[in-house]
């Protein structure tokens, strides 16, 4: 009598993808989200709802982004979801983003889940010019005054270290990629190589249109031509 196999389920995946603000996370979060199967959870998604009722910083917007983020961090760990694309604005000279990170990742980590690292990097101009794009305009009201949201991207480029300068290249599990001349498409597809994520086009998506886009920079462990 033949044994019969028993299924064993796959371990879930976060994927952080870090960088300063305007600089593509959320669309090359969608576009690998559409490929794998991964559900985004951009950073605003917790943010914005909360703005409503209190300023940005003040104790009670943190506590309840930060409750809100941990329960669905878990609550997707603990699913049968394939994973999980969380975007954020890493400030590498400030300890707290790091334990922030490290902290939200427990939960992959004590179901044995993949823990990877999508860092991208972009000149000043061109994020100047995405901050205004349509996409980012539509799923971050808070965002929609143009002047004030450029005003904090100079600020925050002027104040804090947004950028890992490559000290985590060594790691297997963190990719740094230059984005300012290529598509989220392309740098979807770099990152998905990358990192051996199983692909899953939608149905009647483009097969061409996925690596379109200029030259990529790539630093991590392994270039990718």
């Amino acid at each position: 009598m033949a044994e019969e196999s028993v299924a064993v389920p796959a371990v879930p995946t976060l994927l952080y993808i870090v960088g300063p603000p305007a600089v593509g996370k959320m669309t090359v979060g969608q576009e690998i989200a559409g490929r794998t199967g991964l559900r985004l959870f951009h950073n605003h998604m917790a943010i914005e709802p909360v703005l409503r009722f209190f300023d940005f910083g003040s104790p009670p917007f943190r506590r309840l982004v930060g409750e809100f983020r941990r329960n669905l961090i878990e609550e997707v760990a603990a699913s049968d979801l394939p994973g999980l694309i969380f975007t954020f604005v890493w400030a590498f000279d400030d300890p707290d983003d790091q334990r922030t990170l490290e902290e939200y990742a427990q939960p992959f980590h004590q179901r044995g889940g993949r823990v990877i690292y999508l860092e991208l990097e972009a000149d000043q101009e061109a994020r100047l010019q995405r901050n205004e794009g349509a996409s980012r305009l539509e799923e971050k009201p808070s965002k929609r005054d143009v002047e004030r949201s450029r005003r904090l991207l100079l600020e925050l480029d002027g104040q804090l270290r947004l950028s890992s300068g490559g000290a985590f290249d060594h790691r297997a599990d963190f990719l740094r990629i230059n984005n300012t001349h290529a598509s989220p498409g392309a740098v979807a597809e770099q990152a998905i190589d990358y990192f051996g994520l199983q692909p899953q086009r939608p149905v009647g998506s483009d097969p061409g249109s996925a690596g379109t886009g200029g030259p990529i920079e790539v630093t991590g462990t392994k270039v990718i031509n």
